[in-house]
């Protein structure tokens, strides 16, 4: 198969490249797969279909695929608006600043803003200029097409707030201070990565979620009797902007990295469940409810096809 190279929602990723060094950092198919969020899917609330795994969110990607490189770096959060924009002042000082979750919806540069709750997001600050208020002019790179992007410190805070991103309880995330406390190539990442990712597919318990949410098969099926009564027009267009699109995106990027160490099996598994869940796009996207419940059917089983092939690749 021909990998996939082109755009998609990894603001996260990229944030995290940008942060440290574009030229330090292995590419974004391997940033994506040392997060783990190829390696499942859930249905968070019994509500909201997500492909990334049970008990999955980008912050605990990010932890991973951090300590996966070999890196360590300061995480902040908390304190008021105006201590939040001083502590992002002074971080930014010393260099790049990872910047998020907050809420896209808020960024008053991009079109069709302000848009409470329009989705999470990472960036990452180059500095913080003028007065020690709301008036400060933040400068920032978005990964999602907006370099050199300026707004105020005021609506940057407000942004960052993130008071409608769920699956976070704090305020005023960042990640700053980057450092390599040791020297990791990629594959060396992706093989210690591995464990983490049968461990995702299996479905961990150890994490806090919502009554009702469900993962793996369960999770799609879930979801294919959701279709079944009629999606809310809401979400299914945000199945058809965010979720299907980095979903598949992210199973394309895994299936290049199992193949690139020679797991074989299960990168034909992962090329599988990457093309049935791309294959769900059009008819998402036209209304064609059962070819979406047809595709959803071949998905399934297709999670725990890859957690058996890595298991395997692993004795």
């Amino acid at each position: 198969m021909r990998s996939y190279a082109g755009s998609g929602p990894y603001c996260y990723n990229h944030s995290l490249a940008m942060t440290v060094g574009v030229e330090r950092m292995p590419s974004p198919t391997v940033l994506e797969t040392l997060t783990g969020s190829p390696f499942g899917v859930q249905l968070i609330g019994g509500t909201l279909p997500m492909f990334d795994p049970y008990g999955w969110d980008p912050e605990l990607g990010l932890n991973q695929a951090v300590d996966h490189l070999g890196l360590s770096c300061l995480r902040t959060s908390g304190g008021s608006p105006e201590e939040a924009l001083a502590r992002l002042r002074e971080a930014a000082a010393r260099g790049p600043v990872l910047v998020g979750p907050l809420d896209m919806g808020l960024l008053l540069y991009r079109p069709g803003t302000p848009d409470p709750g329009f989705g999470d997001h990472y960036v990452v600050v180059l500095s913080v200029d003028g007065p020690a208020d709301g008036s400060a002019k933040v400068l920032l790179h978005d990964p999602q097409g907006h370099p050199y992007a300026t707004t105020s410190g005021a609506a940057f805070v407000e942004a960052w707030r993130g008071e409608k991103v769920t699956y976070i309880d704090e305020e005023f995330v960042m990640r700053s201070d980057f450092v390599s406390e040791r020297e990791v190539t990629a594959e060396e990442a992706l093989r210690a990565s591995l464990p983490g990712a049968v461990a995702w597919l299996a479905g961990r318990d150890d994490l806090p979620m919502p009554a009702g949410t469900l993962g793996g098969a369960a999770a799609v099926e879930g979801f294919a009797e959701m279709v079944a009564r009629g999606l809310d027009p809401e979400l299914r267009q945000l199945m058809a902007d965010f979720v299907i699109r980095v979903g598949t995106r992210r199973l394309s990027d895994a299936a290049d990295c199992l193949a690139h160490l020679g797991l074989t099996d299960a990168a034909r598994v992962a090329t599988g469940q990457a093309r049935t869940l791309g294959s769900l796009q059009e008819p998402l996207v036209t209304g064609d409810d059962d070819g979406l419940r047809a595709g959803l059917a071949r998905l399934a089983p297709g999670y725990e096809q890859l957690r058996k092939a890595l298991e395997a690749a692993l004795d």
